[in-house]
């Protein structure tokens, strides 16, 4: 885990960054030589332990042609053009980040398609306008990144912004069955590089919505428990 890197902080060009990603993360997300270095397919295909492919499928196969769709996160890889396709002109693809160098990645891989928009916010407080009414928000691999209180803000924030009608999708770790052997290898993984992912694996996403009880909740759970998928809808 590399701490507080302070070339970072009085760079203007970090200026909203929050304060847990130059601290946590900046190996990660922030310094453009290493977003530079891990931004490819198979460096996503070794760190899902080659789970990649069925998890992105899990967040595609809710997308359908026409769509509007915001994603609250870059993902390193194709993911964000697959999903763009997918969307196709004849919908919206919104894309937010709040690092320049994400924003950045993004930007290059969903240039020529008009109907995308990239976006520098912050995924808590992402100010969505009247004409902006999605029929899909999701968060892909992004709440085990972010403290405890970021949690709620995030989930609360999506869930306050979508319509009746529509979906809110995550993707994400899960609490791993005690047989998993990668459940061990994970352990030693947050500890030192993912200080926010284990409480993944005690509380279900609902657990961060003030409104839960107001949604449907359908879990579906992949590789032993490593990961899951979360779908969510108002309740007719």
């Amino acid at each position: 885990m590399t701490k507080n890197h302070p070339s970072l902080a009085m760079d203007p060009y970090y200026e909203g960054v929050p304060a847990y990603m130059t601290e946590v993360y900046d190996w990660a997300y922030v310094d453009p030589k290493w977003v530079r270095a891990l931004d490819h397919n198979w460096v996503v295909r070794v760190l899902l332990f080659l789970n990649d492919q069925r998890l992105m499928r899990a967040y595609l196969n809710e997308i359908k042609e026409g769509m509007r769709v915001w994603q609250l996160a870059h993902v390193y890889g194709d993911l964000v053009t697959r999903a763009a396709r997918k969307v196709g002109p004849k919908g919206a693809f919104h894309l937010t980040d709040v690092t320049p160098i994400q924003i950045e990645h993004g930007t290059r891989k969903l240039a020529g398609m008009e109907w995308t928009r990239v976006i520098r916010s912050d995924a808590a407080s992402y100010a969505i306008g009247e004409d902006d009414r999605y029929d899909l928000i999701c968060s892909f691999f992004l709440l085990h990144e972010v403290p405890e209180e970021k949690k709620f803000e995030i989930v609360n924030h999506m869930l306050e912004k979508l319509p009746k009608g529509s979906k809110a999708v995550f993707v994400d770790y899960h609490n791993p069955a005690k047989w998993q052997p990668i459940r061990y290898i994970l352990k030693v993984v947050n500890h030192y590089l993912e200080p926010f992912a284990e409480t993944m694996w005690k509380n279900e996403i609902q657990h961060y919505a003030s409104k839960a009880e107001r949604f449907t909740w359908r879990k579906k759970t992949f590789f032993g428990g490593v990961y899951q998928c979360v779908v969510v809808e108002h309740k007719q």
